[in-house]
């Protein structure tokens, strides 16, 4: 273990900074913090998340963004959307979720609403047991779904409740836009948002693990999906979904 490294994860522990997007995005204000990830010490806020939301979410965009970590996403795609379109941001780190909501309230009126949901997303719905990462908040897992192996440990345990997208659909509006960031729930998640899949038909784009990735290729294609390497430049369609996959339905 880098003793540097160490050393800013310890100091990043419950620490709060103030960012804002870039100027097309209105430079509007976030709440981050470094304790979900290093690069948020920088004080120039990046992500390939904007560039999604650049691309993908217009004006009266319904935006679902699971495993939504300090929002990044969800504050792009409210700018986007605009007052008539809406985020639901799916976050099961109570603190990661409180952050969230402060960086909501802080939106200016022209933005869509930003409404936070401190659940985690899976197949079922239930009580679940979800380990808080020793090394940054941004790998948390369910410890049904395993996790990656950079968590450098575990630092807390807690019980969360799970939902399904399906069952959040019928809620309310269906998504436009979906992203879906889990370490490794991703085959659940989609295994509970079977009619997400066959009737909403989103824009996705999925963080996808090697164990889940044969049946996460095979959901998706089932349901007339092309699927794209989110990473590749230029992009490029791809015949089994790479780690970070862009998923366009029928049409697109």
């Amino acid at each position: 273990m880098n003793p540097l490294r160490t050393l800013m994860e310890r100091l990043s522990r419950g620490r709060i900074l103030k960012r804002h997007l870039p100027a097309d995005l209105g430079s509007v204000p976030i709440l981050v913090s470094p304790d979900a990830a290093l690069s948020f010490w920088k004080t120039h806020t990046k992500s390939d998340l904007f560039d999604f939301a650049r691309e993908f979410v217009k004006a009266g965009s319904v935006v679902w963004d699971v495993g939504a970590n300090v929002g990044l996403l969800s504050i792009a795609a409210a700018r986007r959307a605009g007052v008539s379109g809406k985020v639901m941001a799916v976050e099961p780190d109570i603190w990661l979720a409180a952050l969230l909501r402060r960086s909501a309230a802080m939106q200016p009126p022209t933005s869509a609403r930003i409404e936070v949901i401190p659940a985690a997303v899976f197949d079922s719905p239930a009580i679940a047991t979800f380990n808080v990462a020793q090394r940054g908040r941004a790998s948390n897992f369910l410890v049904a779904a395993g996790g990656s192996s950079q968590t450098g440990g575990v630092r807390e345990t807690v019980s969360v409740l799970t939902i399904t997208l399906d069952w959040l659909m019928e809620q309310g509006a269906a998504p436009d836009v979906l992203k879906i960031d889990v370490e490794g729930a991703e085959r659940n998640v989609l295994l509970g948002a079977q009619r997400v899949l066959a009737e909403a038909r989103p824009v996705i784009l999925i963080e996808v693990y090697n164990d889940s990735r044969a049946d996460v290729t095979a959901m998706l294609l089932q349901n007339g999906y092309k699927l794209y390497d989110w990473d590749a430049t230029p992009r490029v369609s791809v015949d089994q979904a790479s780690f970070n996959t862009l998923a366009l339905p029928p049409g697109r």
